[in-house]
């Protein structure tokens, strides 16, 4: 499970090094094989292959005749890219990638169970704003009860 959230910096060529502290799971889990593919708050995900594929397989399965479906299976598996660590624990994001999410120098990976999330930094520091003005009237009713 990867959780926590990691200010990183890409090199010149797009390249973003994976923190030490997940790169031995990486590599055991998918042998450094990653696929990074957009989503619609403008961030990435990064999943491990063994937990991309499942859902790419699920996703294709559903009717292209709903044209919801068809628009998500467009957005996610047309954006999905394969990706793979290299020896120095580095993964290179494409300039498609970072263009959508808006990548230039810094970024937070940050952890979500079974993926990441890739943000530029400026936008995960809004996204990080919006979420302390939750209150407990404004919260999805699934929410009713939890308690930390």
């Amino acid at each position: 499970m990867f959780q926590g959230a990691t200010q990183l910096n890409l090199d010149s060529k797009g390249r973003l090094a994976i923190p030490a502290r997940y790169r031995d799971m990486l590599l055991a889990h998918c042998a450094g094989q990653l696929v990074l593919t957009a989503d619609a708050d403008g961030c990435l995900l990064v999943y491990p292959q063994p937990e991309w594929q499942p859902i790419r397989d699920k996703l294709m399965k559903l009717s292209a005749f709903d044209p919801r479906i068809r628009a998500l299976q467009r957005f996610l598996v047309g954006h999905a890219e394969d990706a793979v660590m290299d020896a120095a624990g580095r993964v290179l994001v494409s300039p498609t990638l970072r263009t959508f999410a808006v990548l230039d120098k810094r970024a937070m990976l940050v952890g979500q169970g079974n993926k990441f999330e890739l943000w530029d930094e400026a936008r995960w520091q809004a996204q990080n704003e919006k979420m302390t003005g939750f209150t407990a009237d404004n919260l999805p009713p699934e929410l009713e009860g939890f308690t930390l």
